[in-house]
């Protein structure tokens, strides 16, 4: 039986649309630090990729045996809006290509609702998405949980089964999967040096590129064969 072509596309933001999980770990690696829970830039990355801040500090709490600080949250929202006022960047290409889609688009990120806006106005993206923007704050659940991706489906008037989406974490893609969305694996910002496409396809990617101008030419193709 033939699969219909995808009607919509959902970009995750982080790692898919800027080039900012590296800039966040590095955050959070100096403020968790500071406070007495050691870590490196590199492990942050690796175990809190794709979850929610809220998320990761529940991690870090029932490993730390003590819960973050209160203030924590507002100390590192503040170090890391200072770090993307300076440093963040849109992934290589990702600008021409968003808007050279010709489908519905959206976002669906684990970020909270403030900040997703500022990181997606920062890099000139946001009116390209605008209305179609939707955040963890939205949802019960954040990703892994498919909560997030359906309520986007559900906002833009198409049947997850018709969604196709683009991620670069195994929570993120495990979201899309579960709600019953095709998912395509993005392996090509800074954070993924080490190319995490294996794992991408062991949780059901359809393939993975590390170029976002590769993308035009995967949905054709995915046209074709549909």
């Amino acid at each position: 039986m033939k699969i219909s072509p995808p009607t919509a596309i959902i970009f995750d933001c982080d790692g898919v649309l800027v080039d900012s999980e590296v800039l966040s770990s590095e955050a959070h690696a100096k403020a968790l630090t500071a406070i007495g829970y050691p870590i490196t830039p590199e492990e942050a990355l690796r175990r809190f990729q794709g979850l929610s801040e809220y998320q990761m500090y529940d991690v870090i709490a029932a490993d730390w045996g003590r819960p973050l600080p209160p203030d924590y949250d507002d100390r590192y929202k503040a170090t890391i809006t200072d770090i993307y006022r300076y440093k963040l960047q849109p992934i290589d290409g990702v600008v021409e290509v968003v808007t050279g889609i010709d489908l519905p688009k959206g976002v669906a990120s684990n970020s909270a609702a403030g900040m997703l806006d500022m990181k997606l106005r920062h890099v000139g993206l946001y009116d390209q998405f605008a209305p179609n923007i939707f955040s963890i704050s939205q949802v019960k659940r954040g990703k892994p949980a498919p909560d997030l991706y359906l309520y986007a489906a559900e906002h833009m008037g198409v049947a997850p089964g018709d969604c196709l989406v683009i991620e670069d974490s195994v929570p993120g893609l495990r979201a899309a999967r579960s709600a019953g969305m095709r998912v395509l694996g993005f392996t090509g910002a800074t954070h993924a040096g080490q190319k995490p496409d294996a794992k991408l396809l062991a949780e059901g990617a359809l393939l993975t590129f590390d170029d976002m101008r590769a993308l035009p030419a995967l949905l054709e193709d995915i046209r074709a064969s549909a």
